[in-house]
């Protein structure tokens, strides 16, 4: 469970930069000397809202049950420094699943796992803007943060959202002060990040997120509006974004199911919403940045950054210093086919540098609507692609460009309808399928159309994922005895079509957009 403590500090109101001219840190020691984290700690105002006050904080997820120990509290401003030290705190045994790892025993370290050992699989969702609550023509949308966020829940695994409105702000409410206080959106203020946003938007996302096990994947920086995307530009720090970046990950970097995504489409090119070169970053920009937040993580929280469709995943990240623990890619599709080589592909670096074993996710995989032109059989075929090529992937619900839950959250199943089917093969797999052991891999299979893939967890578990209706398909399992379950994603219907398979199992496989056959060796 998350503990939050309160530090009374100088008194600092709208004019005022803590976050980047306070120094606060607490390191807490587990009683057996076992564990120790050392948490940096922020400015929040008066504690409620409020720009105005002497409210620092310090958010501590034990990792161990048992008392802990403030060890050693230490700030440049004396009115913190050594505050707490020395009290202790007793955390009990806790059921949730803890923080998301990349699963070091997964066949070239494609899969997440959680601190407890659990292996949920992840299906993600947009709403870049959701947390201003406005939409086009500067008029509110009537969203409710905690309800968006627990409507994806009910479906999915990750949520990614920008901390700012980006394309649609809130005519009032800012993410930043500037230097005479008011409240603006333009992140080249971001080392004054206004503690009335956070606290009431950001926070209410995250810790909701938190009660509900949901992923809140941030976006520091974009997606597509210069003001949003210059945070990492600081350009009213003198170029610096470590006050940012040591805040978010202050503010944020204890919650288990906090990601981090640097930017979206950090090499974005020049278009009619970003035009000035400093806000479209390049490789060696996000490793340093990526290697800033690290530094201030007290805990393993992925990050990554997001990039555009025209490249994939940089070969340029490959020789510079490691700073991500996984991949992002972007390339929208309708097929399995597609959609699983672009995993394998930026997971296996065809660059000719070697795998680059990491987790791999494609974040805008496919967005349901008239946006893109993909339809509910799209999105839901797509996703099941990413599966069988051994990663993961992110929809949204885009009804035009810029338009629709994608950007203004109003989560809605009966709209972005592929989300109830993506929900349905996410506890599917979750249930049945051991896909952390798993690598894609036809070799089984025989008579196969080209659309088609698969996995293999060679000799205990196989996977085939069909699109089309075809004759004679077989598996050549190997010695034992099999059970064979056919998932029709769309019907969102399970069939087991063999308790004792062996040998050569011949099938056909049905007219059905997004259909996995999974293979599993009967176990005494």
């Amino acid at each position: 469970m998350m503990i939050e403590l309160l530090f009374s500090g100088p008194q600092l109101g709208p004019t005022d930069a803590p976050a980047r001219d306070i120094d606060f840190w607490v390191r807490f020691r587990h009683e057996s000397g076992s564990a120790e984290h050392k948490i940096y700690g922020f400015w929040d105002g008066d504690g409620q809202g409020g720009i105005s006050g002497n409210a620092f904080k310090v958010r501590f997820w034990p990792t161990e049950a048992g008392r802990w120990a403030l060890a050693e509290v230490y700030s440049n401003a004396g009115e913190l420094n050594g505050q707490r030290q020395g009290e202790t705190l007793t955390a009990e045994l806790s059921d949730h699943p803890g923080f998301w790892l990349v699963d070091e025993a997964s066949p070239g370290r494609r899969w997440y796992c959680r601190s407890d050992g659990s292996h949920p699989y992840i299906f993600g969702n947009t709403h870049y803007s959701f947390l201003s609550g406005y939409g086009p023509e500067g008029k509110p949308v009537g969203n409710d943060i905690a309800g968006d966020i627990k409507g994806n829940a009910r479906y999915l695994k990750k949520l990614r959202f920008c901390l700012f409105g980006d394309h649609y702000p809130n005519p009032t409410e800012k993410p930043f002060l500037d230097e005479a206080g008011r409240p603006t959106d333009w992140g080249d203020h971001s080392h004054r990040p206004n503690p009335k946003w956070f606290h009431e938007r950001v926070d209410l996302a995250v810790r909701t997120a938190c009660d509900c096990d949901l992923i809140s994947d941030l976006i520091l920086a974009g997606p597509d509006q210069e003001a949003a995307r210059a945070t990492l530009r600081a350009g009213h720090n003198n170029g610096d974004a470590t006050p940012f970046l040591r805040y978010i990950a202050a503010r944020y970097g204890s919650y288990p199911n906090v990601w981090i995504c640097l930017c979206n489409e950090y090499d974005i090119p020049k278009t009619k919403f970003v035009t000035h070169e400093e806000v479209i970053y390049t490789e060696a920009e996000i490793v340093r940045f990526g290697q800033i937040i690290r530094g201030f993580l007290p805990y393993p929280t992925p990050v990554s950054v997001h990039n555009t469709p025209r490249r994939g995943w940089a070969g340029a990240f490959d020789a510079l210093p490691p700073w991500n623990d996984h991949q992002i890619t972007q390339k929208k599709v309708k097929q399995i086919a597609p959609a699983a080589d672009n995993i394998q592909k930026t997971w296996a670096n065809v660059q000719g540098k070697g795998p680059r074993n990491k987790p791999t996710i494609n974040d805008e995989l496919s967005y349901q609507g008239e946006g893109d032109g993909h339809s509910e059989g799209d999105t839901v075929e797509s996703h099941l692609g990413a599966f069988l090529g051994g990663g993961y992937g992110s929809s949204g619900e885009k009804p035009g460009d810029k338009l629709g839950q994608y950007f203004w959250g109003m989560f809605d199943a009966s709209e972005h309808t592929a989300v109830v089917h993506l929900g349905w093969l996410r506890e599917a797999i979750e249930a049945h399928i051991a896909f952390w052991k798993m690598v894609p891999d036809l070799s089984v299979f025989e008579n196969l159309d080209d659309g088609f893939r698969g996995m293999a967890w060679s000799g205990e578990e196989y996977v085939l994922g069909t699109n089309a209706a075809r004759e004679g398909v077989a598996a050549n399992l190997p010695a034992g005895m099999w059970t064979v379950t056919r998932y029709d994603v769309m019907a969102m219907a399970a069939t087991m079509l063999s308790a004792q398979a062996s040998g050569r199992f011949a099938f056909d496989t049905p007219d059905s957009r997004a259909v996995l056959f999974h293979f599993k060796r009967n176990r005494d």
